[in-house]
């Protein structure tokens, strides 16, 4: 499954980013709680089955808001997200912010329904994964601000303490 397989290939960030998906999400009767972004595919489901075409497919295309191979499915499969939600639903990005190639597809669909975590601020890909993973042990959710108007970058915060082993 992909979301087994991200997890594989990125390690503590992508493990975190599901994890706390599927622990924290409130969505709409209708939708999925978690989308993984993909290369060529827009979002699909963690659970959907991936064979060795399409990982080699996605491998040999990098993410850029710019390419259309990435940026047409992504943008066919929010546009149909956001026609099944409904208000007061909140679509939380919970990959890199700093960066265009995943805030400027979805901000451009979602507008001022896009949110990411403020503690995201600062935090490189392995501080955030290990986040979310304390937050998902002490039950606490992270606070959402909104994309449209954050600050996205940031000084770095103070490490992490270790994480207690259950």
């Amino acid at each position: 499954m992909l979301g087994e397989l991200f997890s594989f290939l990125s390690g503590l960030y992508f493990r975190g980013k599901l994890a706390y998906a599927q622990a924290f999400s409130m969505p709409p009767l209708d939708a999925s709680g978690a989308f993984v972004i993909t290369a060529t595919a827009g979002l699909l489901s963690p659970e959907t089955v991936v064979t060795i075409d399409q990982l080699r497919e996605w491998s040999g295309i990098d993410i850029d808001a710019g390419d259309p191979r990435y940026r047409t499915p992504l943008d066919r499969h929010c546009r149909l997200l956001l026609e099944r939600i409904h208000d007061p639903c909140e679509i939380v990005l919970l990959g890199s912010i700093a960066t265009p190639k995943y805030v400027e597809p979805l901000l451009h669909i979602f507008r001022d329904r896009l949110f990411f975590p403020a503690e995201f601020v600062g935090r490189g890909d392995m501080s955030r994964g290990g986040l979310m993973l304390r937050c998902i042990q002490t039950g606490k959710e992270l606070a959402y601000i909104p994309v449209m108007s954050a600050t996205r970058r940031g000084p770095r915060p103070p490490k992490l303490l270790p994480l207690e082993r259950l």
